[in-house]
């Protein structure tokens, strides 16, 4: 599900499940990424597979990269791999206006 900067912030906030997904490169997540979140590269193909097969498919997951192409993709193989509940952030962090490091 794409949801606003606005909308997706104040969900996550209020998430005791929540899982909070990086999907861009190591060298982008090493720049600047949001803090709390794991980063697994969308361009490492059936390794993205592999690597979020082994990840808890009960959680909500947050999903985000530059500007909300990549994570909207990854969504949608979330989804084929049986995680129910994914929020992609609209805009990416391009747009993201809270806390980084």
């Amino acid at each position: 599900m794409n949801l606003s900067q606005e909308e997706w912030a104040e969900q996550f906030k209020n998430d005791d499940n929540a899982f909070l997904l990086d999907v861009r490169t190591p060298e982008e997540f090493e720049e600047v990424h949001i803090p709390g979140a794991t980063n697994i590269d969308i361009h490492k193909g059936q390794g993205f597979v592999y690597e979020v097969d082994e990840l808890d498919k009960s959680k909500n997951f947050y999903v985000y990269c530059r500007s909300g192409a990549r994570s909207a993709k990854a969504c949608e193989v979330l989804n084929q791999l049986g995680v129910a509940n994914t929020y992609n952030l609209l805009g990416g962090i391009l747009d993201w206006k809270g806390e980084t490091e």
